[in-house]
């Protein structure tokens, strides 16, 4: 059945190389920007070192891609942010561990395949666990509090986030405009999120 499907189980993850890019069919999720990226910039991200894009691909139907994840080094800076916000963040660190930066992953870029989307899978949400828990493995290679995304500011990406645990940095827009400093006509493309990975 469709909606009993199990990532672990049922798909194989690789690395994305040169090498799937060229055997597997193109990827496509439906979001101009994303299917640009994995399509023409994911391979330059990892040959530079700037990102590493991983992909999962069908055991039953190997050619066929059913997400991409990219991911990058990163860390939040707290004098870069609002101290307002920064309560929301450190809510959970003990008072004698907070410091100026922590270390985090950052999502560059998340897809799921048009054609697998919905129909109950969870694929973009069994993604999201395989790497909370990744990243909690005492075979992490170095310490991650946690995970930040620059998720597009719409509902449907905002509603994927928060339901998969992730907050808003700056509870309003409004707050993070002032942050940013943009003026009344510029849109504000992106909200900032974090995921702690202590929170079970």
């Amino acid at each position: 059945m469709r909606d009993c499907f199990d990532l672990s189980k049922d798909a194989v993850r690789f690395p994305y190389t040169s090498e799937v890019a060229s055997f597997c069919k193109p990827f496509s999720c439906d979001d101009l920007d994303l299917d640009d990226f994995f399509t023409n910039e994911a391979l330059l991200y990892d040959s530079e070192m700037l990102g590493k894009t991983y992909c999962w691909v069908k055991s039953s139907n190997p050619k066929h891609i059913l997400g991409m994840i990219t991911l990058a080094n990163d860390s939040i800076k707290l004098k870069l942010h609002a101290k307002s916000a920064l309560n929301r963040l450190q809510r959970g660190v003990p008072n004698s561990k907070r410091g100026i930066n922590y270390p985090a992953v950052l999502i560059g870029r998340l897809g799921v395949s048009a054609e697998d989307r919905g129909f109950g899978l969870n694929i973009g949400s069994q993604i999201m666990d395989f790497v909370k828990d990744w990243f909690r493995s005492s075979d992490n290679k170095t310490g991650c509090r946690f995970i930040v995304v620059d998720a597009y500011n719409n509902p449907r990406t905002l509603h994927f986030y928060e339901k998969n645990g992730f907050k808003l940095l700056y509870k309003t827009e409004q707050e993070e405009r002032d942050f940013l400093e943009l003026n009344d006509e510029e849109p504000l493309e992106t909200r900032f999120m974090f995921f702690d990975l202590k929170r079970r």
